[in-house]
């Protein structure tokens, strides 16, 4: 297994450098870190809060929670998304502790809540890392996690993906990811393809979190959609959804 590890590491490593440029991951949009941020002052209890970021990549959730109020501590295993932070932290003059560090070994805390954003699916053991989490929370804490129908909902989405592809190509739009998943780090990692949110929902029920309740970000999908021409957002367009949960 750490072999996986580190190659996922690498990974990120090598795309911290073009991570920032695609829709959804910077939330340089005004539109976008709007949406964002009425989604975490929902999915987050009233501030100042402590909260755990994991997976923080190159701290853009992170920071907004920091705008927020909270205080906030941003884990990741990949030294080069943590560099693209503290650059952010240093220009917006928010304070925000960045650590290094895999998903499972977050820092002790404690904190009042802990979320994530499209990482539960790039674990090999998701169940593992949420026990962790709430092993870091106080009583009552809250987790927040930020995830997607990444396989895509209905009987056409292959369909649709290949029609993207072919108009991103036609558009000469690239993909801001510097280059493919491993294939052999993908089959390790169960919540990688979901079709819906249940299998997100099951994790973190096994996991002995409780009182597991759902909310449509359709604002966040909306917002991503704006970014692309017509009809790339639409086609690319994959349920997003906040699944908030107590310890």
């Amino acid at each position: 297994m750490g072999g996986i590890h580190d190659q996922i590491r690498d990974w990120w490593d090598e795309d911290a450098a073009t991570y920032d440029a695609s829709a959804g991951h910077a939330l340089s949009d005004a539109v976008e870190r709007a949406a964002w941020r009425a989604a975490l002052e929902r999915s987050l209890p009233p501030p100042p809060c402590r909260v755990l970021d994991v997976g923080t990549g190159t701290g853009a959730l992170a920071l907004l929670a920091a705008e927020l109020g909270h205080e906030v501590t941003g884990v990741d295993l990949s030294p080069g998304m943590l560099a693209k932070a503290r650059e952010k932290a240093a220009s917006t003059g928010l304070e925000v502790s960045f650590v290094e560090g895999a998903a499972g070994e977050a820092p002790e805390g404690p904190f009042d809540a802990v979320m994530e954003r499209h990482v539960l699916w790039t674990l090999s053991e998701p169940e593992s890392a949420l026990r962790a989490w709430r092993e870091r929370v106080v009583p009552g804490g809250r987790l927040a996690v930020f995830e997607g129908s990444w396989g895509g909902e209905g009987p056409f989405v292959e369909a649709r993906d290949a029609l993207e592809g072919f108009l991103r190509r036609a558009f000469g739009l690239e993909d801001a990811h510097h280059g493919p998943y491993p294939p052999e780090v993908l089959e390790y990692l169960p919540l990688r393809s979901t079709g819906s949110p249940a299998p997100f929902i099951a994790a973190i029920q096994e996991a002995g979190w409780t009182r597991v309740r759902i909310a449509r970000l359709r604002d966040v999908e909306w917002a991503v959609e704006q970014r692309d021409p017509w009809p790339l957002g639409l086609l690319g367009r994959r349920p997003r959804y906040a699944l908030i949960a107590d310890a």
